[in-house]
């Protein structure tokens, strides 16, 4: 089978057990063994979304990678980062040392079980939008169309001051 085309893929990452600055800069270093890195967003804060109550605040930032990996085995060398870094699935939405999500792989649409794209959720949560929208905010949702900046939109926040959401000053990456 011949290698797939280059794919431009968006990733988000979040952390907030552990050292979660040292865990995104790990993570964001490695992206680059699975292709060309094109891009790192800022760095948010951001309060928990579900799960157990009682959860640290969050770190979050977006890739976009160029890749010829498949979806499949992005996602896969993705988890297999998460277990390096300690990461535990128990509860649904837990607190952790790494979270690495797919949210993108070129216009490719999943909805097998093991791969889901785009990823579910993304376009109704602000801490991937915020650090996606630094990234590309024109990108579009391969369904909808709805590009970030509308769904920033939609969801009634401005770039700045997003609820929940926010933006850390300087530079994150040595």
């Amino acid at each position: 089978m011949p290698p797939d085309p280059t794919a431009d893929a968006y990733i988000a990452l979040g952390a907030n057990l552990g050292d979660p600055l040292a865990a995104l800069r790990r993570a964001a270093a490695h992206l680059g063994t699975l292709g060309q890195v094109a891009g790192v967003s800022a760095l948010y804060r951001t309060a928990p979304v579900g799960g157990p109550p009682g959860q640290p605040d969050y770190l979050n930032a977006a890739a976009h990678l160029r890749t010829t990996l498949s979806a499949e085995t992005l996602l896969a060398a993705l988890h297999d980062l998460e277990a390096a870094a300690g990461r535990e699935r128990h509860e649904r939405w837990e607190a952790r040392t790494l979270d690495l999500d797919l949210i993108t792989h070129g216009d490719r649409v999943s909805a097998h079980p093991a791969l889901t794209l785009p990823h579910p959720r993304a376009w109704d949560r602000p801490f991937v939008l915020a650090p996606l929208h630094d990234l590309n905010p024109d990108l579009r949702h391969p369904v909808t169309g709805e590009t970030v900046r509308g769904a920033l939109s939609r969801l009634g926040m401005g770039r700045l001051g997003m609820d929940g959401v926010q933006r850390v000053g300087g530079p994150w990456l040595p």
